[in-house]
């Protein structure tokens, strides 16, 4: 049973900065794609970067690119984001998720998730203008 808890999460003014973490438990996590993704009010849920925990290669979405940081402590199994710059419009509940595919093609990410894609509860990020 895998399980993801999200931390980190709260009110910033916007320009500031948080750092969200992802503790990972239940497996180990080699093979797996990790990351983050968020959802505003009345909006899908969008990708907003990933790590590959083999290799430790990145990948964000455009819209948080220069601003937002992924990475891994493999010895904790934990996933952070660490958030700059940060924009009213990255106020979501960021969700942290593993197992799930990334398709690579340049200068596009197609992201793919399925059942066996497991969540955490999310954690509410709001930044205030």
């Amino acid at each position: 049973q895998v399980q993801l808890v999200e931390s980190g999460g709260r009110e910033v003014q916007a320009g500031g900065s948080l750092r969200l973490s992802c503790a990972a438990s239940g497996r180990t996590f080699s093979s797996y794609t990790m990351g983050w993704f968020r959802q505003a009010p009345g909006l899908e849920r969008e990708f907003v970067s990933a790590i590959r925990w083999s290799d430790g290669s990145t990948y964000y979405a455009d819209s948080v690119k220069g601003r937002f940081t992924i990475s891994r402590d493999n010895a904790k199994n934990v996933v952070y984001l660490q958030m700059n710059s940060l924009k009213p419009e990255d106020t979501a509940v960021y969700y942290c998720a593993a197992g799930f595919k990334l398709e690579i093609t340049p200068g596009v990410i197609v992201v793919v998730t399925t059942d066996d894609t497991h969540w955490g509860q999310g954690t509410q990020v709001t930044v205030s203008s």
